[in-house]
């Protein structure tokens, strides 16, 4: 069985993607493919969904839209970043566990992780229209003179439980590990319904359950299609993250350390594998500022990290193996 295909940064060891079934999930796996949030997603389960089993994920998948997209007008996100004095806005209960890994990620990182991060992309021209047109470097440092400086999840957000207090506008953008948590939303959705074989796929956020393991390529971030390595994934998360994948302009994408609003430069591409999706989504974007021995500290993971001048490391206790 070769490993198999998928988008941002995991590949087929073969220049050529593969199609071919995931072990574990029979010989001839239902294969649901979806667009959601801005990317592509496969759903792989050894039969196929049923309308109702679909219609529930996909409604998961609006309510968590409405709540955290950026890009949305109507969004309670935007809400937040529209709001001149700020306020007290209440979450639904599932950001209880993604805010709590915010917390853990901007200590562990000294606030290179924030999910206050949104102005600053915006700034440099990811923003809800995709401009992809930066604002002159002197407005940047200071974050718009509109912003009243930098604004950072510590010093401008006060959380009880699922409120959100702030005092200004401030754009949140949980693009770190908000996929990865649509991920586990939708893995939970399925088991719910009985089903406990599947892979979730949301391009390169990869969640699996089974008692097989799949194996998949670790595609090189320069080099679409050849791959660095291979990963044995079984009853665990798989995330990736590349600096070419939402790439404009000269050196510009979306991997910002928040607290210099500078695209990630010594670090392009990770993996991590982890327990759960959104864990791994965040862990796959610290190890882009922060060394692997501190995010050690409070965090049980293992990765692959490949740096600009061509050198990778792998982690000993990672499931799988560099080529090279």
């Amino acid at each position: 069985m070769p490993p198999r295909a998928s988008a941002t940064a995991i590949a087929p060891v073969t220049a050529t993607p593969s199609a071919g079934a995931a072990p574990g999930l029979g010989s001839a796996p239902a294969r649901l493919d979806f667009e959601a949030i801005g990317t592509s997603w496969q759903i792989e389960t050894p039969a196929e969904l049923g309308d109702a089993v679909r219609g529930v994920v996909a409604r998961r998948i609006e309510d968590f839209d409405a709540v955290y997209s950026r890009f949305r007008a109507d969004s309670l996100v935007t809400a937040i970043a529209s709001a001149p004095v700020g306020g007290s806005f209440t979450f639904p209960p599932d950001s209880a566990h993604l805010f709590d890994l915010y917390d853990r990620l901007v200590t562990a990182t000294g606030g290179a992780v924030d999910p206050l991060v949104g102005r600053e992309l915006e700034l440099l021209g990811y923003d809800r229209d995709y401009s992809l047109r930066p604002v002159a470097a002197a407005e940047r440092g200071g974050a718009g003179p509109d912003a009243g400086g930098r604004a950072s999840w510590v010093a401008d957000i006060r959380r009880e439980g699922l409120t959100l207090s702030t005092t200004r506008p401030a754009v949140i953008d949980v693009g770190a590990a908000g996929k990865g948590y649509l991920v586990d939303l939708v893995a939970g959705v399925l088991r719910e319904h009985g089903i406990s074989e599947f892979v979730v796929d949301a391009s390169g956020d990869l969640r699996h359950e089974g008692p097989e393991a799949i194996r998949v390529g670790l595609e090189h971030p320069l080099a679409a299609g050849q791959a660095i390595g291979v990963a044995e994934l079984r009853g665990a998360s798989l995330c990736a993250s590349a600096s070419n994948r939402r790439a404009w302009g000269d050196g510009l994408h979306h991997i910002l350390d928040a607290r210099t609003g500078n695209p990630a430069r010594e670090v392009i591409a990770t993996w991590v594998v982890a327990a759960d999706t959104a864990l791994a989504d965040g862990l796959a974007t610290a190890l882009f500022f922060t060394g692997a021995h501190r995010l050690a500290d409070t965090f049980h993971f293992s990765y692959v990290r490949m740096y600009a001048d061509g050198r990778a490391e792998i982690s000993r206790d990672f499931p799988g193996e560099l080529f090279t």
